[in-house]
């Protein structure tokens, strides 16, 4: 009895986030563990479901960067990276939108369905979400680099997302775009989520991470920051704290509120059911950044 009363107490504590969340719109970046582990992965599409059985508008963006690079050693093709970003040959290009559409997404999708779920993948000729252009980038000279195939969002069809969404279906969305001869771009996943969260004007914008948030102290796991605004993100990366692989990501959470998402949560993936805990109770477990 006394367990059952703890799960009730668990249920009354999330309700006033589910009357304040439902039918807003939350874009999910899923990446790190949450889509390598099998088991952190159906914890994660477990929350998903049970968010949008409950009234909010999931809106899942992937990336796919450990299968690709598992699929390109399978063709006896290397990866290189420039600037943090995969140079992206036609070769190279072939293989990612393979495993992003017929390997990762469809898995995604069909793993949501078993859940109970219903899910869509937003990548075909007349389903397609993302559009863009070729991303231009300059090396340490000022000289232009070429990264082949790699590209910016510059439009997202968010009709497209939200007619799913609102009719209970979750978009899953890789992290290809369309330029406009209608050939494929690669682009980075923590950039398209901000621009999909960004365009559908989120209430929520969650990036799945290999950390428990953003960190005080990169060695101290403990150190997480519980809450940020613009300012204080600003100190923490003139003083260092926030660089390298977070830097990224997080310049993403700023464009996506800048573009108008009211919150973006950074969450340890590897965490059984983060999602729910991050949103869905008082305490959350991750780092929240506001304006």
């Amino acid at each position: 009895m006394d367990d059952a009363i703890r799960k009730a107490d668990a249920l009354i504590e999330a309700l006033p986030y589910i009357r304040n969340f439902r039918a807003c719109r939350t874009v999910i970046k899923l990446g790190g563990s949450a889509m390598e582990d099998p088991a952190a992965l159906t914890a994660t599409l477990q929350d998903v479901v049970f968010m949008e059985t409950v009234g909010l508008r999931p809106v899942l963006v992937h990336g796919g960067g450990k299968p690709i690079d598992r699929a390109m050693a399978e063709a006896g093709l290397t990866p290189v990276k420039r600037q943090g970003r995969r140079v992206t040959d036609d070769a190279t290009l072939g293989v990612v939108v393979r495993v992003l559409r017929e390997a990762v997404n469809a898995d995604i999708v069909r793993q949501i369905r078993q859940l109970g779920g219903r899910a869509v993948g937003l990548h075909t000729d007349t389903l397609q979400a993302l559009y863009g252009e070729k991303l231009l980038l300059c090396d340490k000279k000022g000289e232009p680099l070429d990264l082949g195939r790699v590209g910016q969002v510059t439009r997202v069809d968010a009709a497209l997302i939200e007619s799913f969404a609102d009719a209970g279906v979750v978009p899953v969305i890789p992290s290809l775009a369309y330029d406009d001869a209608g050939g494929w771009l690669n682009v980075n996943a923590d950039t398209a989520a901000a621009a999909v969260a960004g365009s559908l004007k989120a209430a929520k914008l969650v990036f799945l991470t290999d950390t428990a948030g953003i960190l005080g102290d990169r060695n101290d796991a403990r150190s997480t920051i519980p809450s940020l605004n613009l300012a204080a993100v600003d100190q923490l990366i003139v003083d260092g704290v926030i660089d390298s692989g977070m830097l990224p990501k997080v310049e993403a959470c700023l464009e996506g509120l800048r573009a108008g998402v009211g919150k973006v949560h950074v969450i340890d993936g590897r965490l059984r059911h983060s999602l729910l805990l991050e949103i869905y109770t008082d305490r959350g477990v991750g780092t929240e950044i506001v304006l």
